[in-house]
């Protein structure tokens, strides 16, 4: 059986961005009989960039929300938060000894703020050995990410490697990377890749008016609308077709070409079918807001499983290091 593991900071609500490149080709994974699946909130990472408590728990609890909306298996797989297992933390410590600083100083998550270092905190330096952490006390097979986090999962190996060749056993599994080619970068309202610090991101909880109002804000050119138009270059049409059908996609394409349809038409098929797609989970979803008491109950299972792996785990690392 292959292990599978994957996290969403708790940074607000996932967006379409998080749900059709992380969170749906995830729970895909999880239901193949030859796989278990381990979904965690990291909520220790959130704290790089989230300060505030009230807002970290309704975070964890909309991440936890948005996983459960899309029926991940409980039962199968294993649900948890990241900060209930601290085992995790004493890993951090243990696999940071190991690592060289050019590494962590080569590491995407740290040169992107290099040239503003008053923002850089140790936490957001070392962000790449408690995701580390994150993996290898689970013995995990396959990490599904973004392109963006392919680095991180390398890092990983190279840390892993060094200790295994360290103490000349097998001490922790070799993560590899498992990335959804379709669904690697969706683009924000914006053209860029949807995020939520580009403040571009498409929130599929909201209110019908307020969804509607973020999908008819979505840039594009100024084509006049009897005019053809280029679904390639469009913003509107990339995102419809991540949802869509062949048979949908192809209908779009054609009423681009043949003029008479206006960038306003392909909003609203887009919002349209964003409702329909999602009419389960966005019920789902607001019903589980409204009982935080089923998201407790559900983590609380999860992290006891997580928690006893993690036990095991620990105590070969100390035994093996000497601790």
């Amino acid at each position: 059986m292959s292990r599978i593991l994957t996290g969403i900071q708790s940074t607000n609500i996932p967006h379409l961005g998080n749900i059709l490149g992380a969170v749906l080709p995830a729970i895909e994974l999880s239901k193949k009989p030859e796989n278990e699946s381990l979904f965690f909130i990291a909520d220790l990472h959130s704290l790089t960039t989230q300060k505030d408590a009230a807002m970290r728990i309704e975070s964890v609890n909309s991440v936890a929300a948005t996983w459960l909306a899309f029926d991940f298996d409980t039962d199968k797989n294993i649900f948890y938060r990241q900060s209930r297992i601290p085992e995790v933390c004493e890993l951090t410590w243990y696999l940071s000894c190991f690592t060289p600083f050019p590494m962590l100083a080569n590491a995407h998550s740290f040169k992107d703020k290099s040239d503003r270092l008053n923002e850089v905190y140790t936490g957001l330096f070392t962000y790449p050995v408690l995701m580390a952490a994150d993996i290898i006390l689970y013995d995990a097979n396959f990490v599904p990410v973004g392109k963006d986090q392919i680095q991180h999962v390398e890092i990983t190996r190279d840390i892993a490697k060094a200790i295994n060749n360290r103490y000349q056993q097998e001490l922790f599994v070799l993560p590899e990377a498992k990335i959804d080619e379709r669904v690697m970068i969706v683009p924000g309202i914006d053209g860029q890749k949807m995020s939520k610090s580009y403040g571009n991101y498409i929130n599929i909880f909201l209110p019908e008016k307020e969804l509607k109002k973020v999908v008819m804000s979505i840039q594009t050119d100024s084509t006049p609308i009897e005019e053809p138009k280029n679904p390639d270059t469009c913003n509107v049409f990339k995102l419809f077709s991540l949802l869509a059908t062949s048979t949908q996609q192809l209908e779009m394409r054609a009423n681009y070409a043949k003029g008479g349809y206006g960038y306003g038409h392909a909003k609203a098929a887009l919002f349209d079918l964003i409702l329909s797609q999602f009419e389960r989970a966005r019920k789902r979803y607001t019903h589980l807001m409204s009982n935080p008491d089923i998201l407790e109950q559900q983590l609380q299972i999860g992290e006891a499983k997580a928690r006893k792996i993690a036990q095991e785990k620990i105590k070969v690392v100390r035994n093996v290091m000497g601790f």
